[in-house]
């Protein structure tokens, strides 16, 4: 069984430009810059591409205030519509203090201290990411000591999930969308634990999409995971053929989603049309803290 390690930070932030209000969520942080930025000193600085509301009145050296000790400065706007923010020192620290946890635009309340665990799997380990890889929710300890005495062996992969994860597929044709790139990390100790499963015989269970992409980012033609640490864009939609995972434990996900595309794409698009018809004359629950299904490959 794979699993996806990233931890959720608290990545909504709520501020002012001026005296206009100005709400920010991290998506990732931005390696580069369009604009030739290396002897500015904001290349020094903590640098994050970020989704904003509003983003049309922002411009490049606007400053952004969270707290009296927590700023930002507009360094770019990006055709894709993201900001770059360069924030001060101890970011991480600020967040923890005045961040609020990304939950989903489909749960409409706002998040509580205790979404701080909830919205985290029991095996988080590696922060970065800006949602929560939601099939893991369903695991406890006590349900991962039973995996283990049961036989399963259990690899980590890190695939630190990006603001896009939220975006649906507006265009016609899914050639015409643009997947946002995300980190992900195999190491060589997880891909040798996979590799192994899969020359002994046994099957590859992949526990949500996230760790699905993640390894078929790190496969090659033949099925055999290699160590990986890069970003990934991979867009998976039907009639992609997969090559490193025999099962897929995953919650329900949003119409025209690429999540669902996804689903589609390893099941089948009637049998996931069917079971989507099951759960809802069921009364199952959706979404991310919602129930999960179990998926073998068409």
């Amino acid at each position: 069984m794979v699993f996806n390690d990233t931890r959720v930070i608290p990545a909504r932030l709520f501020g002012r430009r001026g005296e206009a209000r100005v709400e920010v969520l991290l998506h990732k942080p931005s390696p580069c810059l369009s604009r030739g930025l290396e002897s500015d000193s904001a290349i020094r600085r903590d640098l994050w591409q970020c989704f904003a509301r509003p983003a049309k009145r922002l411009k490049s050296g606007d400053r952004i205030a969270f707290a009296e000790d927590f700023h930002a400065e507009v360094i770019e706007k990006q055709p894709s519509g993201e900001v770059v923010l360069a924030f001060g020192d101890g970011l991480h620290e600020k967040l923890r203090r005045y961040g609020h946890m990304p939950l989903p635009p489909y749960i409409t309340r706002q998040d509580e201290i205790a979404d701080r665990e909830r919205y985290q799997t029991v095996y988080a380990r590696e922060e970065g990411s800006v949602a929560a890889p939601t099939a893991g929710l369903h695991f406890t300890e006590s349900l991962l000591a039973a995996i283990d005495v049961a036989g399963v062996r259990r690899a980590h992969v890190t695939l630190h999930i990006g603001g896009g994860t939220f975006l649906p597929v507006k265009a016609e044709d899914t050639a015409d969308h643009i997947m946002h790139s995300e980190y992900a990390v195999v190491t060589p100790g997880a891909a040798d634990i996979i590799n192994r499963a899969r020359e002994a015989g046994g099957r590859v269970i992949a526990v949500g999409t996230t760790s699905l992409r993640t390894l078929e980012s790190a496969a090659d033609n033949a099925g055999r995971i290699h160590p990986f640490a890069s970003e990934t864009n991979i867009f998976i939609t039907p009639g992609y053929r997969f090559k490193a995972a025999d099962l897929l434990l995953t919650n329900f996900h949003l119409p025209r989603s690429t999540l669902f595309m996804l689903t589609a794409a390893f099941s089948g698009l009637e049998r996931m049309q069917a079971a989507y018809r099951h759960a809802i004359a069921q009364r199952y629950r959706f979404y991310s803290y919602g129930d999960a299904c179990l998926l073998e490959k068409a």
